[in-house]
Parts: structure tokens; C-alpha cells; sequence
């Protein structure tokens, strides 16, 4: 009794005989579902471990295949304008590059890579890699073969055995650079689509550098492809052209750098280059009305003497103006269709005289490249007292060498270093009277325009002879920098202009053909006008001459000011000519003329020393 008595409550108290099916199993079932999902949750942090530990794999495979290509191109110039000049032989490193290239593209050209892309803040780390890898293998795959094909023809290849210039290897080169220029445009599109902010340290500077160089690559490579596809046709390939060569004379300064001392006409037909005619300044004599009609702003800062003299023709810092006056005055007083002008000075012709082997000097013997320059504008003067005689020897000159150009005299790379050379330093200049043509060479570093709009921030510091001699050959120019404020609210530097005038002792004995006809210019004096062109919209600069605070002649010309000072130097005295101008960006570009000692430009930036 007693036993059943305590057993009852027992089983009613925990309501065992009420659910025995459903309660007595519950634990062990927990325990089997709990099991599950820990295999679950294990495999996925395996995979996904796995999967991190692939992509990490990849990622350094990745890194790696680009640093490898980091160095190998690390002395790779992408400059088409320098192909063939290249201290290192690039052929020769290709394999190598595009190897690596090819390695970091297939790194991260993965299934897995692709779906890590998505992961929050992850995804754009490996985004950023994704696409450097594939624009610096498009870069190798197309672009550097380009250049490399450009470098063999530059090389050696481009001239055929009689001398003219192989223009259907030049069309295949143009059309390999235009290649070339595509794909690191969308290279560099492609990679400025990142943001290096949103990146971690060790792929935000090398993103940024990455799209440094892109960049500077596609502003070099777009206006070279342009301009490298003009050569075919230019050189005759479709049909015969006929150029002007403008040899200018830096003995008497003009702003583009002398006044034209001769003019060579030249036909190119297929490649084959033929100098056909030429007129010395003698035979193109003043006009009494310009040539073209000058506009009101042209009439103000040069005069009619712009386009009534043929020398004077320079005066203006825009060459396709110059050559338009000069195509048309050749046409009136010559005639013939002028389908370009070329313009160079002596500095120029002496670079290309060195890498021809020398020239027959009018006067017997030879001329070498070191001795052009004193032999075209000081010893032909002294030996040729007579200005007609003096120009007709000048002329001479200008046509020996054409003629030695023209007819495959020449070791080519050494002609293409040359001209490289006077090239960078603005002393040739070439224009097409064909819209299509001209709309690209203005884009060009021998396009010589200056009012284009393109040009805004460029200020102008040019030099016209006001002496009507050619002393000028006795002055030494420099440009130089100094006093930069690169901070506050108004950042500008100081340009100097140095004038070192240095003739012989006896120079007022000279023949009037070099003292010159200017009245009031005591006799062996130099006189130059020295212009300044503000950047457009900028504030009229304050001038000084050795610290003096001078004004002169102004003018406006599209939004430019333009201010006119004048300098006369007796022989051995020195003198410095200063401009504060204003900084735009931290940077000033100053457009000057192209003289004996110095270049035709001349650039300024903040943080370059």
C-alpha cells in the first residue's frame, strides 16, 4: 500500500504515461541536428579557407608576375618619338616582359578570383589588381611590339638602297603605332576607373603609379600616332607634294628664331625626296602691300613689314601664319601649288651636317657640323661683303644640304638622332595646307603654334634684331628660373632672361651687312626688341631691365597682353631681363625664340628643384 501510495504522485508529477512517443526522443535528435550543422559550418570554413587560401595563392602569383614586369620594364621608354634610340635593347627584353605579363593576367583571370570580387571591401582589392594585370598585359602584348617594330625601321630600315624613304614600311609602322595608341588609351581608361583612395596602402601606390604612367604614355602616343600616320602621305605615297624649306638666319633674331634666309622648294613623290627650285631673299624682294591681308592685331605688335618682307615672315610666334604668308608669296612671285612649309634654323642644319659627314663648303673645302654655324653666319659675312653675295652663299648652303639629305647621304639613325634633337629643342617646324593634316600637326611639338587655345598658359619671351645686321651672331641667350612661390594665394615665378653680347674686338669695322642699317644704333651695337606675351587672361607682368622697372609698347592679342621693351648692347656688356609671371598648376611653360645657346622652350615646376 504504502509503495503505491508514493509511486502515484511520482508518475502524475512528471506526466510520463501522458506523452511517452514524443518526449522520450527529443535530446538525442537535438544532438544529431546540432551535428549537422557543425559538419556544415566545418566544410564551409574549409572551403571558404580553402578558397581564401587559392585566392591569396593567386594574388601573390599575381603580385609577383608584376613586379617582375615592374623592373624588366623599368627602363622601357614609351615615347615612339625616341624609338630606335633606346639605351637598352627592347626586343631583347619582350619575351621576358610579356611573360611576366601574361602570368599576372592568368592569376587573376579565375573563376574563384571572379567571385571574390564581390566580397565587401575585399572585392575592390582584387578588382584593382584584376585590372592592372590585364591593362599592363595589353600594354606588352600590343603596344611595346609596336614600338619595337618602330625602333628596327628607325634603326636602319626606313630608307631604301637608293636612298629614298621606304614609304609602305613606314605605312605599316604608322599603322602598328595606331595600334599601339589604341590599346593603352583603353589601358589607361580602364585603370583610371579605380579609385587608389579606396585601396590599401601596398596597392594604392603602385595603382597610382601605374596610372601615372598610362597616362603619360597615351599623351605621348596618341599625337605620335597622328603625326606618324601623316608621314606616308606626306612623303608622296598617294601623290607628289611639293614643301617650302624656310632656312631661317639666327644672326638676325626673329621670333621663331631668324629671318629667312633662303627658300628651298622640294618634291616628295613615293618616298623620293627632289629639290626642285629655291630663291635666296634677293629674288623675293619688299612688296609695297603684304602679301595677305593682317589683321588689325598683327598690323599693331609687327607692322605691314610682316607680310611685305618674306624675311620677315617669322616675326609672328604662330608658324602656320608665317607659312601661310611665305606659301603665298611663293606662289606669287614663283608659282606652283605649296602643299607644306618646313621651317629650321643654323643649329639645326649643323646637327644634320655632323650626322651627314660634312658638306662642300661654296668657298672650297668642306664643311663639318661643329663649323656650320660660324661659317653660315659670321665667316660668309666677311667674306662675302655684299648682302646678295652673303644670301646666295646662305642659300648655297641650305641646298648642299637637301641635296645630300635628299639623295641617302647618311647613316639614318644617326640623321633621326639629330633631328630628334633639334625637334625637342623647337627649332623645326613643319605645316600642311591640307585642313586635315595641319588640325593634327598643330597638336605637335612642330606644329609652332602658339594663339592656339591649346597654348593658353604658355607665356611668350621672344627676341626680334632691331640692329637690320647680323651681330646677332655674337649673342649668347639664356633662360633660367628663380624667387618661386609655389604656395598663397598668388604662386608665380620669376623668368630671367641673360643677353651676353660678345663680338670681336674690331666689330665696328665689320661690313654694313653685319653692323647693320638701323639709325641711331651706335656702329657694332646690338639692338633687340625683346617682346613679352602674357598667358592668356593673366595680368599684365611687370618688367625689369638689371632691376629697373621698365614699361614700353603694349598691346592686346587674343587675351594676351603684349609688351615691347627695347635693348641695345655695346660689344662685351651683359644685361638681365626679368618677368614675374603667374603659376598655373604649380607649373610655367615659357615659349621663347630659339637662338645659338639656347631652346626654344623652356619649363618651370613646383617641387623639381
Amino acid at each position: 500500500m504504502s509503495t503505491r501510495d508514493d509511486a502515484a504522485p511520482t508518475a502524475a508529477s512528471t506526466g510520463a504515461d501522458d506523452e511517452p512517443a514524443s518526449g522520450a526522443p527529443a535530446g538525442p535528435r537535438r544532438t544529431r541536428h546540432a551535428r549537422r550543422a557543425g559538419v556544415v559550418v566545418a566544410v564551409l570554413l574549409v572551403v571558404l579557407l580553402a578558397l581564401a587560401g587559392w585566392v591569396a595563392w593567386r594574388g601573390y602569383q599575381a603580385a609577383t608576375a608584376l613586379q617582375d614586369a615592374r623592373d624588366q620594364l623599368a627602363d622601357v621608354d614609351l615615347d615612339p618619338a625616341d624609338a630606335g634610340a633606346a639605351t637598352t635593347d627592347l626586343s631583347a627584353d619582350l619575351v621576358a616582359v610579356r611573360e611576366s605579363t601574361a602570368r599576372a593576367r592568368s592569376a587573376t583571370d579565375d573563376p574563384v578570383w571572379a567571385l571574390a570580387e564581390h566580397v565587401p571591401w575585399v572585392g575592390a582589392q582584387l578588382e584593382a589588381v584584376r585590372v592592372v594585370s590585364v591593362a599592363v598585359d595589353d600594354l606588352a602584348t600590343d603596344a611595346l611590339p609596336a614600338l619595337d617594330a618602330v625602333g628596327t625601321l628607325l634603326d636602319g630600315a626606313l630608307r631604301t638602297p637608293d636612298g629614298q624613304v621606304d614609304v609602305d614600311a613606314l605605312q605599316v609602322a604608322a599603322d602598328e603605332v595606331g595600334a599601339a595608341a589604341a590599346t593603352t588609351s583603353r589601358a589607361r581608361a580602364q585603370v583610371d576607373g579605380l579609385d587608389p583612395d579606396g585601396l590599401v596602402g601596398a596597392l594604392a601606390g603602385p595603382v597610382g603609379d601605374v596610372q601615372a604612367t598610362l597616362a603619360e604614355a597615351d599623351e605621348r602616343l596618341a599625337p605620335a600616332a597622328g603625326a606618324l600616320a601623316l608621314l606616308p602621305p606626306m612623303l608622296g605615297a598617294d601623290e607628289p607634294r611639293t614643301y617650302l624649306v624656310l632656312a631661317l638666319n639666327t644672326a638676325e633674331l626673329r621670333t621663331a628664331g631668324g629671318i629667312v634666309g633662303s627658300v628651298t622648294a622640294v618634291r616628295a613623290d613615293a618616298g623620293a625626296l627632289e629639290v626642285v627650285a629655291q630663291r635666296s631673299t634677293a629674288d623675293l624682294p619688299p612688296l609695297d602691300e603684304p602679301v595677305l591681308p593682317l589683321a588689325e592685331q598683327e598690323l599693331a605688335v609687327h607692322t605691314d613689314a610682316l607680310g611685305r618682307w618674306v624675311q620677315n615672315a617669322t616675326a609672328t610666334p604662330e608658324f602656320p601664319r608665317t607659312a601661310e604668308l611665305v606659301a603665298a608669296r611663293w606662289a606669287r612671285d614663283v608659282g606652283g601649288a605649296v602643299d607644306g612649309v618646313v621651317a629650321t634654323d643654323p643649329v639645326a642644319v649643323g646637327a644634320l651636317v655632323g650626322a651627314l659627314g660634312g658638306v662642300d663648303d661654296p668657298d672650297g673645302g668642306e664643311l663639318s657640323g661643329d663649323g656650320l654655324v660660324g661659317a653660315l653666319l659670321r665667316e660668309a659675312y666677311l667674306a662675302h661683303p655684299d648682302g646678295a653675295d652673303a644670301d646666295a652663299y646662305f642659300a648655297t648652303v641650305a641646298a648642299s644640304v637637301l641635296d645630300a639629305v635628299t639623295s641617302g647621304r647618311g647613316d639614318a639613325p644617326a640623321l633621326l638622332d639629330a633631328v630628334r634633337g633639334t625637334v625637342d629643342e623647337r627649332r623645326v617646324r613643319v605645316w600642311s595646307a591640307r585642313p586635315a593634316e595641319q588640325e593634327v600637326l598643330a597638336g605637335t611639338v612642330v606644329g609652332g603654334t602658339f594663339l592656339d587655345p591649346g597654348h593658353d598658359d604658355v607665356v611668350g619671351l621672344f627676341l626680334n634684331d632691331a640692329t637690320q645686321g647680323k651681330v646677332g651672331a655674337y649673342l649668347a641667350t639664356d633662360v633660367t628660373f628663380t624667387d618661386a612661390r609655389c604656395t598663397g594665394e598668388q604662386p608665380a615665378v620669376t623668368v630671367v632672361l641673360d643677353l651676353a653680347y660678345d663680338p670681336p674686338a674690331d666689330v665696328a669695322s665689320f661690313p654694313l651687312v653685319v653692323t647693320g642699317t638701323a639709325d641711331g644704333v651706335p656702329v657694332g651695337s646690338l639692338a633687340t626688341t625683346v617682346s613679352v606675351w602674357s598667358a592668356s587672361g593673366d595680368p599684365v607682368p611687370t618688367l625689369r631691365r638689371d632691376g629697373t622697372v621698365v614699361g614700353g609698347d603694349r598691346d592686346d592679342v587674343d587675351g594676351r597682353t603684349v609688351q615691347r621693351i627695347s635693348s641695345v648692347l655695346v660689344p662685351g656688356q651683359d644685361q638681365r631681363i626679368t618677368v614675374e609671371v603667374p603659376l598655373h598648376d604649380g607649373a610655367a611653360t615659357v615659349r621663347t625664340t630659339p637662338t645659338l645657346t639656347s631652346p626654344g622652350e623652356h619649363a618651370f615646376a613646383c617641387g623639381t628643384g
